[in-house]
């Protein structure tokens, strides 16, 4: 299309066509599909061409222009307005539009001499249809926040790769593929904003209306037990639903049990509370819910890296990863070089209710910064997977999740000396924090006055 007389053309002809089929009330599928990727094909090319002419306007626009400035001679105080008024969009639609012809126009040096725009690669797929606006928009988007932390090299490496792996996708799936190519391209690696995630993760309550509102936001690695076991019950459900009914109606839900998939996160997470609260027995439907870490061999060994979570977009480090391996009910998936299963691991047993007790006689709580009991899990001092070590009362110790996380990625190591409730916990800074590594005494020792 060389103008815009040919774009005019080629709309009337699909609407003709799109026209005929409907009067006939016949339309094949074939057509369907042919009409469809032809609007998608031309609705791409129109908003290339819409980015150019945003970009323009933009120009025209700018503050130093002030009242001759393009949109405010037409009555609009800024070029997104204007552009929104034609296209009925939003102005953030309308910005994103200015940003992506901004972004791939071509330049002009302080001397006046050409420059090929700042993104070659990503003006190239939205010129040839390839590449959508909101998808040029999230890559420019996350290109110009890596500027900051890596080199001009690397950046358009990653703008190649990126234009030519988005083109055709889905908004959804562009949105999964740039928060690994954010991964690869932060050369601080993913730990950084893992521990932002932990320190901005939170829980909010409150009752409206007669109904109880809970907001959860948390890191990945936490998230993914929650997911893992909400989905499973929801997967249980469904399952049940077609034993018990034998016939689906057309979303799938057998009848009698009409609740929606929503419906059903908010059953499960009740269910999980009752049982937590009251149950003593682990018959949970959750269709053998799990969490699977994947991991690269040579990864693992040398501490490089990225994991990825089974049903988690975001990667996480391999740090995080090797803190997994030591939780219950995680299964770590290790992979060779060429993806060949090196070890699957195994599910290992978690300290039961008894011996718990038994630990909170000794700890009284967190042993690292005396949380109570409640707000602890039983931590293996040797992990079960990398030392091999037992489920065992010499073993455990109460550590609330924070210090569980500080244990593991700050390198302290754990002593225990003496057996049975009368045992003393001692913790062993790292050489960072103490050359010398003095032992320092559990919290409920530190706290307790000397005889």
């Amino acid at each position: 299309m060389n103008s815009l007389g040919d774009l005019d053309e080629a709309l009337v002809a699909v609407h003709a066509v799109w026209e005929a089929a409907e009067t006939a009330r016949d339309v094949p599928r074939e057509r369907l599909v042919a009409v469809n990727e032809a609007l998608g094909s031309m609705r791409r090319r129109v908003d290339a061409v819409l980015a150019d002419v945003a970009a323009r306007i933009a120009v025209e626009s700018r503050k130093e222009l002030g009242p001759g400035g393009l949109a405010k001679q037409h009555g609009f105080r800024t070029p997104a307005m204007l552009i929104a008024s034609a296209t009925g969009a939003s102005t953030g639609e309308a910005n994103k539009f200015v940003a992506v012809g901004t972004a791939t126009a071509p330049r002009m040096s302080l001397f006046g001499a050409q420059l090929p725009a700042k993104y070659p690669a990503v003006r190239d797929a939205v010129s040839s249809g390839g590449l959508s606006v909101p998808a040029s928009s999230a890559i420019i988007s996350l290109l110009d926040r890596m500027r900051l932390k890596t080199s001009a090299e690397r950046i358009a490496e990653a703008e190649k790769v990126l234009a030519v792996q988005a083109s055709g996708l889905m908004m959804d799936e562009v949105r999964k593929l740039l928060t690994r190519a954010e991964a690869w391209l932060d050369p601080d690696g993913v730990e950084p904003r893992e521990e932002r995630a932990r320190e901005n993760r939170s829980l909010q309550m409150f009752e409206r209306d007669g109904m109880l509102h809970l907001t959860l936001q948390t890191d990945v690695a936490s998230g993914a037990p929650v997911k893992a076991a909400i989905e499973g019950y929801v997967s249980a459900q469904f399952a049940a639903r077609k034993n018990a009914a034998g016939v689906t109606d057309a979303e799938g839900a057998a009848e009698g049990d009409t609740r929606t998939v929503t419906q059903m996160r908010a059953d499960a997470l009740t269910l999980f509370a009752e049982h937590v609260l009251g149950c003593r027995n682990d018959t949970l439907p959750l269709a053998g819910a799990t969490v699977i870490v994947r991991v690269n061999l040579e990864d693992l060994q040398n501490g490089t890296g990225t994991a990825r979570i089974d049903g988690v977009t975001a990667p996480v480090s391999i740090t995080t990863a090797r803190r997994l391996a030591a939780d219950g009910g995680v299964i770590p998936w290790v992979c060779g070089p060429g993806g060949d299963i090196l070890d699957w691991g195994r599910r290992r047993r978690l300290f039961t209710p008894a011996q718990k007790l038994a630990l909170t006689e000794r700890d009284a709580g967190c042993a690292m910064c005396g949380l109570p009991p409640g707000m602890t899990q039983v931590h293996h001092i040797q992990w079960w997977e990398r030392d091999t070590g037992p489920t065992d009362l010499g073993n455990g110790i109460l550590l609330c999740m924070t210090c569980h996380h500080l244990i593991h990625d700050n390198g302290w190591d754990i002593r225990i000396d003496g057996t049975g409730v009368t045992a003393q916990v001692w913790f062993l800074p790292p050489t960072a924090a103490d050359p010398e590594r003095t032992p320092r005494p559990a919290v409920n020792r530190r706290l307790t006055p000397a005889a």
